[in-house]
């Protein structure tokens, strides 16, 4: 099977947060942030603490804002019970945080759940969608024998079978080997969902028609990647000479 091939009477994703304050215990992640994300492929750049994996959280509904909307289609996601999942999906940067099933084909099975697909019927996708990959071998395989590089494939794999409408990924390229890494920009590059991808490593997003640069919880820069991306490039220089005695 076509890891594209389910049909939906959603509307194309327009993810927005309005005056979105997040507050985690003393620290205030966000302030009043009105972001739209409507573009096809978004990268996400910045130091840690920026407020990255905390955007990523808002987008998906993992994290609640104390003031504020978070919107796909103008709808709210928060308040979107069993139909988030095929609205908007993640993957985690470590994948132990997501993983859930023993096995590899029991973990991608579980994201045709929101599909409605009894569990025999979702494994056996899940085993041809392998297949697919040349990745049949994997179907039986334990995830704990797996390489934090590979469960990190699995993550992949498992939201791509799921097919949300849009991909929200945080620190994806992290434990990856080069084959892996390129691999999964060829998939990025082709999925039909709307991408959004954060990483410390720019190469990945400097393509992307736009790229937001966080700081502190603020947006610094909001652009086309390669302007984006070398700006933060020459403000990291630009720090680190100035540490030099």
């Amino acid at each position: 099977m076509s890891a594209t091939t389910f049909a939906t009477d959603l509307p194309p994703p327009a993810l927005e947060l309005r005056q979105v304050r997040l507050q985690r215990g003393r620290t205030t992640v966000f302030e009043q942030l009105t972001l739209p994300l409507a573009e096809p492929r978004i990268g996400l750049i910045g130091d840690n603490g920026a407020g990255k994996t905390s955007l990523l959280r808002l987008l998906c509904g993992l994290e609640v804002p104390e003031a504020g909307q978070v919107l796909c289609s103008d709808r709210d996601v928060h308040a979107a019970g069993a139909q988030r999942p095929r609205w908007v999906g993640m993957m985690f940067q470590n994948p132990d945080d997501q993983i859930i099933f023993p096995t590899v084909v029991e973990e991608l099975a579980l994201g045709l759940q929101p599909h409605g697909y009894a569990k025999k019927e979702a494994q056996a996708r899940a085993h041809d969608f392998l297949a697919q990959r040349g990745l049949q071998d994997w179907a039986t395989r334990a995830v704990t024998s797996l390489s934090q590089g590979q469960r990190q494939q699995v993550c992949w794999l498992s939201l791509l079978l799921a097919e949300p409408q849009s991909l929200l990924l945080d620190e994806p390229y992290a434990s990856l080997d080069l084959p892996s890494q390129a691999r999964l920009a060829q998939d990025i590059a082709q999925a039909p969902q709307q991408v959004i991808v954060s990483t410390h490593l720019l190469a990945h997003v400097r393509s992307f028609s736009r790229v937001i640069w966080l700081e502190q919880g603020r947006i610094r820069a909001d652009g086309a990647g390669t302007s984006v991306c070398a700006a933060y490039e020459d403000d990291v220089r630009q720090r680190i000479a100035a540490l030099q005695p």
